[in-house]
């Protein structure tokens, strides 16, 4: 069997600010910001959460099949996932313009501040699912705002499970849209700013959310402080695991998720495919970038 993963492909360039956001920013002065931040550090490196999503599945011995588009610039993206044994059929290159690229910032509190080009993304909703019948669930990772759409209403049609991850895409999305979203998923995978957010524009608290009858869980990350799983209004706390080291959290989120969906795929109880993600989410923190970190799947206990 194997797991869709739609969102983003990118290109991510990385930078570090040695020193705090908060020392630089004059909360009376944010109406005529101007500020400038010397990064000594700079790396390009392969993201956007499709294609991190399926780093860390294929790694955890999964299939990935990546719905996504990149752009003229991609050949070297698609090359690499197809070396990694991920299924690229889906992925559309566009010729007359770039793969998205994102520029981030971090600072020594490992806060972040991102730019981003969406590019080719902008035309991933020209992309189908694919024709195989042995997909058996899928992720719905930020995107362009028409593809994430199209993506719920193909994937519901076809009957496959998925988990709604909206991340930075969730504002595009009014409280209605929210909610359509919800009503198609099965589960629901969120950071706590973002768990907040919906919340907000959806008028419903995570126990209510969580209560719908279509959904087996919302997941709500915390960090180092680990997870919040709701499942019918109930929420069961999932405790972080300690990093050997913290040096970029870039594509943490992502390595969760695709921890979750191995998980998931095998039928494993909600809560131990969140503890999975967990562990995934520590050991790729003490790398740089976000398909950096090594997964030795018998130290996992998975081989």
């Amino acid at each position: 069997m194997a797991c869709l993963v739609s969102g983003s492909l990118a290109f991510d360039t990385i930078t570090n600010f040695p020193g705090r956001f908060a020392e630089q920013i004059l909360p009376e002065q944010v109406h005529i910001l101007n500020v400038s931040f010397l990064v000594p550090t700079l790396r390009r490196e392969f993201g956007g959460c499709a294609g991190n999503i399926a780093y860390t599945l294929a790694a955890l011995g999964s299939e990935a099949v990546v719905v996504a588009a990149l752009g003229n610039d991609g050949e070297v993206y698609l090359d690499r996932m197809q070396r990694l044994g991920i299924d690229t059929t889906q992925v559309l290159q566009v010729q007359d313009t770039y793969t998205a690229q994102a520029m981030i910032i971090t600072d020594a509190d490992n806060n972040q501040i991102t730019a981003f080009h969406p590019g080719a993304m902008q035309e991933a909703h020209r992309i189908g699912l694919p024709e195989r019948n042995d997909i058996a669930l899928a992720i719905i990772g930020p995107d362009g705002r028409d593809a994430m759409l199209r993506r719920a209403t193909d994937l519901a049609q076809a009957g496959i499970p998925f988990v709604f991850d909206p991340g930075q895409g969730l504002p595009m999305f009014d409280g209605e849209a929210l909610k359509a979203f919800i009503a198609r998923s099965t589960w629901v995978a969120v950071n706590d700013y973002e768990g907040r957010m919906l919340c907000e524009r959806t008028g419903l608290t995570l126990a209510e959310l969580s209560s719908m009858p279509n959904l087996k869980g919302v997941i709500v990350t915390l960090g180092a402080e680990g997870c919040d799983v709701w499942v019918q209004g109930r929420c069961e706390h999932v405790p972080g695991v300690p990093a050997e080291q913290v040096l970029d959290p870039t594509g943490c989120g992502d390595a969760f998720r695709g921890a979750l969906l191995h998980g998931l795929e095998r039928g494993w109880p909600l809560v131990d495919c969140v503890a999975l993600g967990n562990r995934l989410g520590a050991l790729k923190i003490a790398q740089r970038g976000g398909q950096n970190h090594v997964i030795d799947r018998a130290a996992l206990g998975l081989a």
